[in-house]
């Protein structure tokens, strides 16, 4: 999957990695990306830089007829689309004892359930093209867990499962998926978790490097080309998830005694 010469879309476009992706496919070559996200002024700065590419659309991906809009304004105003990059995402910093309902809901809503209205939205035309590419941003937190968040490691951990039930059942019909799980990335939200000195962010810095957006833009591009389904930025990730599904009982009580010495 290379987006030269393709029409892309990008929600949580107006900052951190969603930022850096447009951008990226931009020095790709693509032919038009659509920049999506709640923040209306950052996503119409983000269109602004690339030029007349780009079209800029303020949506909630967590409200199923604002990603339809994303889509039908895509197709009207730059063409088919080829990729659509799920990106968008909300953290809370909240265990089940503190989080709300309401940061429940919301919290699934954007992390899980904005992947199932982008796949509703685009799969029909995609498959009666013959090909298409879904990229879903669900985090390291998705396959081994994120102390301190509960919210945002059940919905990145089912983030990542229906993305395995799409490329399962849409694979031989043209469809490519990959997931994209970076573990810490120095965005708006892990500065948000640093300046409050949370449990999540200790463990993420504890796990490994703080990268640039931009770095992970890059890996996105090189894992899209080999169409890989998980997209590592941090390559420690793969063998922390390894450690998971080769000793469970193991790797949860490492856990355990990790979150116990971060919390001291």
């Amino acid at each position: 999957m290379r987006v030269r010469d393709k029409v892309v879309v990008v929600t949580g476009a107006a900052s951190g990695i969603g930022r850096a992706m447009a951008v990226r496919f931009a020095e790709e070559g693509a032919a038009g990306i659509l920049v999506a996200d709640l923040d209306e002024a950052g996503a119409a700065a983000v269109a602004e830089r690339i030029g007349d590419r780009a079209k800029a659309v303020r949506a909630d991906v967590s409200v199923e007829d604002d990603v339809r809009e994303i889509v039908d304004t895509a197709e009207r105003s730059l063409g088919q689309i080829a990729l659509f990059c799920s990106n968008a995402g909300i953290i809370t910093g909240h265990g089940v004892e503190e989080a709300s309902d309401e940061e429940w809901s919301r919290t699934l809503a954007v992390n899980t359930l904005a992947h199932v209205y982008a796949a509703r939205a685009v799969l029909p035309a995609m498959v009666e093209r013959g090909g298409g590419y879904l990229l879903n941003t669900c985090s390291a937190a998705g396959l081994v867990n994120c102390p301190g968040d509960a919210p945002y490691a059940v919905s990145k951990a089912a983030a990542i499962s229906f993305a395995e039930w799409v490329a399962i059942h849409y694979r031989a019909r043209g469809i490519g998926v990959s997931v994209l799980c970076p573990q810490g990335v120095r965005t708006g939200m892990m500065r948000e978790d640093l300046k409050d000195e949370n449990l999540t962010a200790r463990a993420v810095i504890s796990s490994g490097a703080v990268l640039e957006p931009e770095e992970v833009a890059g890996h996105v591009v090189e894992g899209l080309d080999a169409e890989r389904f998980y997209i590592l930025p941090h390559p420690e990730v793969a063998g922390f998830f390894q450690m998971k599904a080769g000793d469970p009982d193991r790797w949860l009580s490492g856990m355990s005694r990790f979150v116990e010495s971060l919390a001291r």
